[in-house]
Parts: C-alpha cells; sequence; structure tokens
C-alpha cells in the first residue's frame, strides 16, 4: 500500500527541523502486531533524535502494562500512560502525575451505562505504577493477551483506587458501546475507544492530549512543535493538539477522518515511512 498524504509535511515546509517532537501511540502504532517495534522503525527513529528531535510514547495502557514495553524496547524517556492519566519516567521507573477515577462517580456512571445497555463485563485499572488490572466476571482482554489481569468479584473493582475502568457487552460493538456509553454518562465521565474489547471509562475532560500537553511543557515544546501518530478514535485529541497528525493505514474510520496524513499500516513501518521522509539520513 502506497503512503496518502492529504496534507503532507516535509523538510522544505521549515527549511529546518519539521517537528521538535515525534509523539507515538503504542499498540497497533509503534508496535507492530507481534507487539515488538521492528529493527526499521527503531532507526528511523533513532534518526529524528540524532537529528535533534524528541520521542514521546502516548499509550492508552497504564504504566504497569506500558513499562515492560518500554524496557525490552530500551525506551528511557518521559511516556503519556492510562490514556492521559499518567506521566511516567521511564528512565527511572517513577511517576510524574497519576490522576484517579473518583470512584463514586464511576459508580454510578456504571448504574446509568447498564440501565441503557443491559449487564456489563467490567475491568478496573488501579492507580500507582504497581496497580494490578483486576477482571470482573466475564471480562476478557481482547489485545496482548499476555498482559498481567488478576481475576475479581465485581463488588472488589472499585475497593481501591483506579485510573479507569475498562467494560465490555456481550452483544453490542465497541463503538455501539462506546455511544451507549456517551449518552448514558457522558455527563459523568470520558469514554473513549482504544481498540478491539477496549472501551473505557475515563475522569471527565482527561485524554491523551491533556497527558501530552503536560509531558510536553516538562520537555519544553509545544503543540505547534509536535507530529503525532496513532491508530484509534482515543488519539483523535491528541491529533487535535498537535500540528500534524499521521494515521496508521490500519486506523480507525473515525482517526482517519481528522488526520493530516494517512501511512503504511503498523506492520509496514508506517511510522518509520513518514520520520525517514522527515528526517533523512545526513541531514
Amino acid at each position: 500500500m502506497s503512503t496518502t498524504s492529504p496534507s503532507p509535511v516535509s523538510l522544505a515546509d521549515g527549511g529546518g527541523l519539521p517537528f521538535k517532537l515525534v509523539a507515538t501511540d503504542l499498540d497497533g502504532t509503534l508496535l507492530n502486531s507481534t507487539e515488538g517495534v521492528s529493527a526499521r522503525t527503531r532507526a528511523a527513529l533513532a534518526g529524528a533524535t540524532a537529528a535533534g528531535a524528541l520521542h514521546i510514547i502516548v499509550t492508552g495502557r497504564g504504566a504497569a502494562w506500558a513499562r515492560p514495553v518500554f524496557d525490552e524496547i530500551g525506551y528511557r524517556g518521559i511516556a503519556v500512560c492510562g490514556q492521559g492519566a499518567q506521566v511516567y519516567d521511564a528512565g527511572s521507573h517513577k511517576l510524574l502525575t497519576s490522576l484517579t477515577l473518583d470512584r463514586k462517580v464511576a459508580a454510578l456512571a456504571i448504574e446509568r451505562i447498564e440501565e441503557e445497555t443491559g449487564p456489563l463485563a467490567i475491568a478496573a485499572s488501579q492507580d500507582g505504577l504497581d496497580g494490578d488490572v483486576l477482571a470482573g466476571p466475564g471480562y476478557e482482554l481482547q489485545i496482548a493477551s499476555h498482559l498481567p489481569v488478576v481475576r475479581a468479584a465485581r463488588d472488589e473493582l472499585l475497593a481501591a483506587p483506579v485510573s479507569k475502568l475498562y467494560i465490555q457487552h456481550p452483544d453490542l460493538s465497541d463503538d455501539a458501546l462506546a455511544e451507549a456509553a456517551r449518552r448514558a454518562a457522558g455527563g459523568l465521565v470520558g469514554v473513549v475507544m482504544a481498540g478491539a474489547g477496549i472501551v473505557e471509562l475515563l475522569p471527565l475532560g482527561l485524554s491523551k492530549a491533556t497527558g501530552l500537553a503536560v509531558a510536553a511543557h516538562r520537555l519544553g515544546v509545544k503543540a505547534a512543535d509536535t507530529i503525532a501518530f496513532g491508530d484509534m478514535p482515543n488519539d483523535v485529541p491528541m491529533f487535535g493538539w498537535a500540528r500534524h497528525g499521521v494515521a496508521m493505514a490500519n486506523a480507525h474510520h473515525e482517526l482517519l477522518s481528522v488526520a493530516d496524513e494517512v501511512t503504511l499500516s503498523n506492520d509496514e513501518d508506517g511510522v518509520a515511512a513518514v520520520l525517514e521522509r522527515l528526517y533523512p539520513a545526513g541531514v
């Protein structure tokens, strides 16, 4: 598949460093379907940073789930985790910021959603770097099956502080469930669809964009300095914040509709294809 680019950018646009910050989603974007980062993509990221750009990973995974990937790929920078709830220093293994979902609000949101949809399967991502993901009855993780989950009774899910909830429905599609959740509880919580079987309830107003803005401020860069890569609706706010948003060819239609550019799929090194153009070797 060839790259399409409704609003292409290149070195010629600015006559210098095209972007100071490269923000990449993780699953479905930086990671390929084997949940690794290819040699080509690693080299392209190294080329961008050698040219003077900063690289930041912005992921829906909480830090506890993201940390093993960061360690495996040798990522040592600041990362935005948990859909923006956490700013994490991967080099020192420290959380710099961490927001939680009010548990009374969360319980009310679930009640209102179930009034519309019927019973849900629910999981809870506990707060903190060592927080578990508790999976209630019927909840089945559909991505990265090696990720650790702890089976728990439903009344245990909100027993300790949580950063977010995951919800699933036996009949509704992810898109339909997310829309129903917004109708029923959109005034209480944020609702995002982040991947197959991953509909999440977040603190109201939280998004990848809010987390990225906090991290970018720490790094001394601005939205106008940023190119962002993603594949799912939870990346839409990040695209709205960054100067240039690049969707993967495998992206959800909602993100494709707002992207400035569409690159190759994550299995075709789509991130690398764009970075090689923007930061060619020797420049």
